[in-house]
């Protein structure tokens, strides 16, 4: 981990199959070990996720979002974890693409 150096702030959204908030949120009351261990080890600092209905948002603090993303992307302890997610989640994450997050609009400076 790089220490000193401002990490990147992502912004995501995803959103909940409905009548899945319940369950969703008593799998992410314990975040499995094997899978804490490696989103620090790919970078991430921090990940906040916020629920309004069906509608998730995530802010994450991360070294390098684009690198954390292709150690994830076959880390055997996402490969569960996305599997788990994706019988919860509208549209899963497979990973591909040049995913970037969400667009920033305004800031308090």
């Amino acid at each position: 981990m790089t220490h000193g150096v401002a990490p990147q702030r992502v912004a995501l959204h995803t959103r909940l199959k409905p009548g899945k908030e319940a369950e969703y949120e008593s799998v992410h009351a314990v975040i499995p070990v094997d899978l804490d261990e490696a989103l620090r080890a790919a970078g991430v600092r921090s990940w906040r996720i916020w629920r309004d209905g069906l509608d998730l948002f995530h802010l994450v603090e991360v070294e390098d979002y684009a690198k954390m993303r292709a150690i994830l992307r076959d880390h055997p302890a996402n490969i569960p974890w996305q599997a788990r997610m994706s019988e919860l989640l509208d549209v899963e994450d497979d990973y591909s693409g040049g995913d970037s997050g969400l667009g920033l609009v305004w800031e308090l400076p």
